[in-house]
């Protein structure tokens, strides 16, 4: 991979939210949730998230994550995503959700 510097990094608004809803994405190509994020004071965020293998509805609902918030708005099938929620693959290629240690104010900024 290329290497970035700093200034290009800093561009990404890295950024933790706490997921207020979420359901299920039927009309998604690969099974996913819309998830509804709140930031803080970057405000109320959509996300669709590929995320149903380690994850249920139910137990997203309260949950911290990390997203990348100053993305453009996507359009995914008739949903709108405004954010990009992060995470992993695990060895079996299932995303796990990169989430704060303990939690942190909505809408701190990665440092």
């Amino acid at each position: 991979m290329d290497e970035i510097q700093w200034q290009d990094f800093s561009k990404v608004q890295l950024c933790v939210g706490t997921i207020i809803a979420a359901e299920e994405f039927p009309e998604a190509r690969k099974p996913a949730y819309k998830l509804t994020l709140d930031f803080g004071e970057h405000g109320v965020k959509k996300s669709s998230a590929q995320i149903t293998e380690l994850y249920g509805v139910k137990n997203l609902i309260g949950k911290q994550v990390v997203a990348v918030i100053n993305f453009p708005v996507k359009q995914i099938g008739p949903f709108m995503s405004e954010c990009l929620v992060t995470g992993f693959y695990d060895a079996s290629g299932k995303v796990c959700l990169a989430v704060p240690d303990s939690h942190v104010p909505n809408g701190s900024r990665l440092a």
